[in-house]
């Protein structure tokens, strides 16, 4: 038996309607509003997405372990595989790039975050106000966001997913 899951990423994700379609023997076999759990034989196949693409796509068996699918080598999930099998240390550039990125935008989003709340008079009575010694243009502002943004699509296509970096980034 020969599981295949497709997920159209662009699909109306604002109104959850994203689906994943699972087929078995290129035959489709289920169809699942996302978060998805196909049970098949030997366990359950869980498809999950984040605000970028896909976050999970594995294959939990009856026993509790648990394999990470292989992305069609013709899909961007594939495509980004293959440039990590072909070219290991240009791959690991762009990874550590990507987190870089989201540890930037992460990092400036809770400056800009804690600083607006602080003033708020009960909270600045009780905590003191907060100043971020980090006021960057607004250029440099959209630009991080921007490749805050491109990085998260970036991991999405590894299927990595974290909660703070990816979340923060969403």
């Amino acid at each position: 038996m020969d599981y295949a899951v497709d997920v159209r990423h662009w699909q109306n994700q604002g109104s959850g309607e994203v689906e994943a379609h699972l087929y078995l023997d290129d035959r489709q076999h289920a169809v699942s509003k996302l978060p998805a759990a196909f049970p098949v034989e030997g366990g359950t196949i869980e498809v999950a997405m984040s605000g970028f693409g896909i976050k999970r796509c594995h294959y939990m068996t009856t026993g509790g372990a648990e394999k990470q699918l292989v992305p069609d080598s013709r899909s961007a999930e594939g495509r980004r595989a293959r440039l990590d099998r072909e070219h290991p240390v240009v791959s690991r550039g762009i990874g550590l790039l990507s987190l870089v990125l989201l540890l930037i935008g992460a990092c400036l989003l809770l400056l800009q975050i804690v600083e607006p709340v602080s003033q708020i008079p009960p909270v600045a009575q009780r905590f003191g106000s907060f100043e971020s010694p980090i006021q960057p243009p607004l250029w440099l502002n959209l630009t991080l966001g921007a490749s805050a943004a491109i990085a998260g699509v970036e991991r999405a296509l590894r299927l990595r997913y974290h909660w703070l970096l990816d979340g923060a980034a969403n």
